[in-house]
């Protein structure tokens, strides 16, 4: 993939029960097909129980009508994704490893989801200004769309209680739209940034940014405490996950990279 990064770091007391690592990539950019639009993600278990993680980075632009975009490339990866089988050792096993993103026991998404504020401009500033995040929330796409049931059936996101992470002077703690005197140039503030899960036994811990200037976007990052299945019918539920989503230094090929930690 084009400017997409995944790692998922494991402490080392863990590697031992860490298997069945895959991978897949699924590209949405240029004529719906190349890598500078779309997501990597991996398939593991941990224990007993089988996580997915994937990072994306869908398709762009603030015009109305263009969350249906964003939409279809959502359909698009988990239609496309899929992970080959891990062993041959036998039917039987072969079975319970999931193929598809949603066959997996938790999920997590992550990355530059692109979903915009249907406001003007000038009301998204006004509603900036007045720190009325209520507000602009009412008019976040991702979340109109999800609670139509459009996009990201049964998925979850956490409260969000941060400023719009996108779009930003490099370099800088101001928009872009104030320091940008072209209209063309010029873009509406939104979170863009996002971090969704998918199944039981997840907790979101922390949901916040951090304010790295390195890049036109704010990170983003969240913790997890996720329970697992040891064996024998036992959950273990002392596991925390962090997932951060990050955005290279300017000058160097824009990256939309995900990383996400589990530690005992």
């Amino acid at each position: 993939m084009v400017g997409l990064f995944l790692s998922v770091w494991v402490k080392k007391e863990l590697v031992e029960h860490v298997g069945h690592l895959r991978v897949d990539c699924v590209g949405r950019g240029i004529m719906r097909w190349l890598g500078n639009k779309g997501c990597i993600a991996m398939s593991m278990t941990l224990h007993h129980t089988s996580l997915c993680f994937v990072c994306s980075h869908l398709a762009s632009g603030e015009k109305e009508g263009d969350e249906v975009r964003r939409n279809a490339d959502v359909a698009e990866i988990l239609k496309s994704a899929h992970f080959p089988r891990a062993c041959k050792s036998s039917a039987a096993h072969q079975r319970v490893l999931p193929e598809r993103i949603l066959e997996h026991d938790k999920m997590i998404w992550l990355g530059d989801l692109n979903y915009r504020v249907s406001l003007s401009y000038e009301e998204t500033r006004t509603l900036l200004e007045e720190n009325d995040w209520d507000a602009l929330l009412e008019k976040d796409q991702l979340m109109i769309e999800r609670e139509a049931g459009r996009v990201f059936g049964g998925w979850k996101e956490g409260k969000i209680s941060f400023a719009p992470t996108y779009k930003y002077t490099q370099n800088s703690d101001a928009y872009a739209g104030e320091t940008v005197k072209s209209k063309k140039k010029r873009r509406t503030p939104a979170w863009c940034d996002r971090i969704l899960w998918h199944g039981d036994g997840i907790e979101q811990l922390q949901y916040l940014r951090g304010e790295s200037r390195f890049s036109d976007h704010r990170p983003v990052w969240g913790v997890f405490a996720v329970e697992v299945e040891a064996g024998g019918g036992r959950m273990r539920n002392c596991y925390s996950m962090s997932a951060r989503i990050g955005h290279d230094k300017p000058g160097s090929p824009q990256r939309h990279g995900g990383s996400v930690e589990p530690s005992s």
